[in-house]
């Protein structure tokens, strides 16, 4: 069993940086995956990063290349995302999510696919003014 809380959303402005923060409870934190969706007003949940096992692979939506890094410490069982250069079209709702896989490496098509996660947080807001 996996329970995951995101913290760190809030209100900016264009242009600005905000860092998400989501504390895994559980023993085997570093068994899974970990990704950050997001949904906003009207549109469905979509993925915007992952990373795996180790911390050495990451994986990126299009819209946030560049822009967002995703990052473990296993240690601490922790998964931040640092967002920088904020557009007003990142607003949304922010979730981590874990999904138990066999290895270090899976394709990105795998973990973009939403239903196939095995826990889900609450969600944090992030609202990005213009």
């Amino acid at each position: 069993q996996v329970q995951l809380v995101e913290s760190g959303g809030g209100l900016v402005q264009a242009g600005d940086s905000l860092r998400l923060s989501c504390a895994a409870s559980g023993r085997t934190f570093s068994a899974y995956h970990m990704s950050w969706f997001r949904r906003a007003p009207g549109k469905e949940r979509e993925f915007v990063a992952a990373v795996s096992w180790s911390g050495g692979l990451t994986y990126y939506s299009d819209s946030v290349k560049g822009r967002f890094t995703i990052s473990r410490d296993n240690a601490k069982n922790m998964v931040n995302l640092q967002m920088t250069s904020l557009k007003p079209e990142d607003t949304a709702v922010y979730y981590c999510a874990a999904k138990a896989t066999a290895r270090d490496y899976v394709r990105q098509e795998i973990l973009e696919f939403i239903h196939d996660y095995d826990y889900w947080g609450q969600g944090t807001q992030v609202t990005v003014s213009s």
